[in-house]
């Protein structure tokens, strides 16, 4: 099967908008959930890290089961899953209004919601890629700002339904809103194959599948015909006097029995086990392929770096869009000193930052790898400030540089497709998101943690920056051209092996 060539517009823009709209939906209330996180505190009484697993699980279990979202959307479509997840993510909202405990939430918002946001969000950004080549930085920044407009919108919407609501009627109406999800689906119009006429093939490769097939087995009929021989002669000619009788009847015209008709039964039998063997070394053998082309991706440098840099990225560099609010209360800033939630600012200013390096990515003379490096490495400067900010507006100010820089997630998937190729990007994506996973899981646990021990976010935010810093520079160090030029000296790149060219178009 070959794929349409990327069309770059056309319907590739009613793509990127139901996309947009997609994650707005999706994510708009678990990457606003900094709303709710105070809420729950108050409700339940439990301590910081505690509560903050549920929405770390929301944002983070979707990422880790990034391989599994991976094989659905490759398996059914982008248009079936996105309507599957849609049901998804607005009944674990709805369902998370009637939480009578903490660990009720932990499985309706955390892991059902969760696991639909990962599902959407992988099919949003599979079929824009599919759409777009020359264009793709612009169109993923366009669809992942959906995000971030959510997270701008729902945090002041989230808390105003709580005023008026409550924590429970809040959830009922977002849940509500999040079934426009499936009309965002229904207009996901999968590429199509293209038509293209193939080149003229020989007689003997014109010859379907099947007969190959039947040819191939029809030897294997030969060889293990002797194997049935013996048990299916046994069978016929158990009792002698049934063998005389069927002779006797055979004379007489009223049974037949066709020596053909049994060699053809035999043959039957034997070609079903045949088929059902062959099906099965199939399977095993995709399974097997599956794993050495993982294998295979983690012998390219810059992969494995930067599978390590998103980990402690999300590890260091996510709470703060969650926590935000409560690092705001913390500091004795009350609600009423502020205009505008820390969280909206932090959505807005993604959003720009999305909208912005996504259209940096485009341009020729710009590095991705090295401008997602950059953003790495300013982030957790950003987090070693957070601790000297005892007042709204620089807190505000360190919410919008934070919300500018997490927007480097719209060049991600550009930086993966050039680092592994098109033909690998659902693979690798799938593989680079469940370490994401990870550290969107249990970076605000263990934030929650280090205030529970002492009292304070000041030790929480140095440990922050130090792991968001430690992935940066050691992306950087990986894709630094000195590794090219010893590569270059040394033997050839073996073919079946990944490289990134550190490049001016990269």
């Amino acid at each position: 099967m070959v794929f349409q060539k990327a069309p770059d517009g056309g319907w590739g823009w009613v793509i990127v908008v139901v996309s947009f709209f997609t994650q707005f939906l999706c994510y708009g209330s678990p990457l606003a959930v900094g709303v709710l996180y105070l809420e729950w505190l108050d409700a339940f009484g439990e301590g910081k890290g505690k509560t903050a697993w549920v929405g770390s699980l929301a944002n983070g279990i979707g990422l880790l089961a990034s391989p599994i979202c991976s094989i659905c959307v490759s398996s059914f479509g982008t248009r079936p899953v996105t309507i599957f997840s849609g049901f998804m993510v607005a009944g674990g909202l709805m369902m998370s209004s009637f939480a009578p405990n903490i660990y009720y939430l932990f499985f309706s918002y955390g892991i059902i919601v969760g696991l639909g946001c990962g599902l959407l969000y992988t099919a949003t950004v599979t079929i824009t890629c599919h759409y777009f080549d020359k264009r793709r930085g612009l169109a993923l920044g366009l669809v992942s700002t959906g995000s971030s407009v959510g997270l701008f919108i729902y945090a002041a919407l989230q808390r105003g339904l709580v005023e008026l609501y409550g924590v429970d009627g809040c959830l009922l109406i977002v849940g509500a809103l999040s079934l426009n999800i499936l009309a965002c689906g229904s207009l996901m119009r999968p590429l199509e194959f293209s038509h293209s006429p193939l080149p003229e093939k020989p007689c003997l490769e014109k010859i379907p599948d099947q007969y190959f097939l039947y040819h191939e087995k029809e030897k294997s009929v030969e060889e293990n015909i002797s194997i049935l021989e013996k048990g299916y002669s046994d069978e016929m000619c158990a009792n002698v006097s049934d063998c005389k009788q069927d002779s006797i009847l055979n004379k007489n015209g009223s049974i037949s029995i066709n020596a053909n008709e049994t060699d053809t039964y035999r043959k039957k039998v034997v070609e079903q086990t045949y088929f059902c063997k062959q099906f099965a070394k199939k399977k095993w053998q995709l399974y097997f392929n599956y794993w050495e082309e993982t294998v295979l991706l983690f012998k390219n440098r810059v992969f494995s770096a930067l599978f390590i840099a998103i980990l402690l990225f999300d590890i260091g560099g996510f709470p703060p869009s969650l926590l935000m609010e409560d690092i705001a209360r913390s500091s004795n800033i009350k609600e009423g000193d502020y205009p505008v939630p820390l969280i909206s600012i932090i959505g807005f200013m993604t959003a720009v930052g999305k909208l912005t390096l996504g259209i940096l990515a485009d341009v020729n003379w710009v590095n991705t790898l090295y401008l997602y490096v950059m953003t790495i490495i300013m982030t957790g400067g950003a987090l070693f400030a957070i601790p000297f900010a005892k007042s709204y507006v620089t807190l505000a100010i360190l919410s919008g540089v934070l919300g500018f820089l997490n927007g480097n997630w719209s060049i991600f998937p550009y930086v993966t497709t050039k680092t592994v190729g098109i033909e690998k990007l659902t693979h690798a994506y799938g593989i680079l998101m469940f370490f994401a996973g990870l550290g969107n899981s249990f970076g605000p646990p263990i934030v929650g943690w280090f205030y529970d021990c002492t009292q304070s976010y000041d030790t929480a935010f140095y440990f922050s920056g130090l792991c968001v810093l430690v992935g940066g520079f050691l992306l950087l160090v990986a894709a630094l051209p000195f590794w090219n030029n010893c590569s270059n000296r040394s033997t050839e790149t073996p073919p079946n092996s990944y490289s990134y060219k550190v490049a001016s178009s990269a």
